[in-house]
């Protein structure tokens, strides 16, 4: 059977990394857990269950950039969260620095919460 690729597939740049398959799938299993020890101060619920990473880019050299939000351009831990992110990511054995910038575009909103989240909140 051949696989047929869509004119968006074929057109999907192709991301190739010195870093093996294995090697990547334990740094970004490490990052998610790491991620997942840093809470928001105000709210018992951890951040990457929140919905406020956006995206993690592992470069080939083991350098980590987060890109995360946070509820509200005005939160009160917005002074600690990116530290504590930092932290938190550069704990990961084999990783070699880490950047973490803050965005509000798009804005946060309830919908990028896990149902873990939802259900700790008791949001439905």
């Amino acid at each position: 059977m051949t696989e047929t690729k869509t004119t968006e597939q074929a057109n999907m740049p192709q991301i190739k990394s010195s870093i093996a398959e294995a090697e990547l799938e334990r740094l970004t299993d490490s990052i998610v857990s790491a991620l997942k020890t840093v809470y928001d101060p105000e709210i018992p619920v951890d951040i990457y269950e929140l919905g406020l990473i956006y995206k993690v880019d592992i470069a080939d050299d083991h350098t980590v950039a987060v890109e995360m939000t946070l509820t509200t351009p005005n939160c009160p831990a917005a002074a600690e969260l990116p530290g504590m992110v930092e932290s938190a990511v550069a704990s990961v054995p084999g990783i070699s620095d880490v950047k973490v910038d803050i965005t509000f575009d798009p804005p946060w909103d309830q919908g990028r919460m896990s149902e873990e989240a939802r259900a700790t909140l008791n949001l439905w």
